[in-house]
């Protein structure tokens, strides 16, 4: 996998202008520097590790969709429960092929996370990291954020396997840490 072009294939559902980043570079996951090292570099929900880095379970806004028959793709924000207090930004295009209609219809419906709503039906699943990515925030990431353009956050690409078959690509940056 070539991690820039899976980058802008799933930056290509949502085209953004002005631009979601203003550069992006992949880079090895042993340099990720810490908190985000801790944040990104694992084959976990990034739902789980928010909340447990956050203190706080988190809430999904659904900033745009593409749905087709059998793939469902969507932008989306996560917020610390109950706060404007944007924690991770996301792209995710899944596969409903390889899950029960019950699992496709909470994803849909657009109100709880995606990770949370793995978790809780219990479907078979791993996640393979893909790629930890270094980016400087564009007008609209950082308009998400509440930062400065330009400031430097790190992001990862990952595939959810549901049932032993690749389900979900995933863009997930993490917003601006101290």
């Amino acid at each position: 996998m070539n991690a820039l072009i899976e980058l802008q294939s799933l930056l290509d559902l949502f085209p953004d202008n002005p631009p979601l980043l203003n550069e992006c570079e992949h880079i090895a996951s042993s340099t990720t520097p810490e908190p985000y090292k801790t944040m990104l570099v694992h084959e976990h929900h990034m739902t789980v590790t928010m909340e447990n880095y956050h203190v706080s379970p988190v809430e999904v806004q659904v900033l745009d969709r593409n749905p087709d028959e059998n793939n469902y793709g969507r932008k989306i924000l996560l917020l610390k429960e109950g706060t404007d207090q944007v924690v991770q930004f996301g792209i995710v295009r899944f596969n409903f092929q390889y899950v029960t209609e019950q699992v496709k219809q909470e994803i849909i419906d657009e109100q709880t996370p995606l990770g949370r709503v793995l978790i809780t039906h219990n479907v078979l699943r791993h996640i393979d990291l893909n790629a930890i990515l270094k980016m400087k925030c564009g007008p609209t990431l950082a308009k998400h954020f509440n930062c400065p353009e330009d400031t430097v956050t790190y992001g990862r690409l990952a595939t959810i396997f549901c049932n032993n078959r690749p389900a979900v690509d995933l863009l997930e940056i993490s917003s601006p840490l101290e």
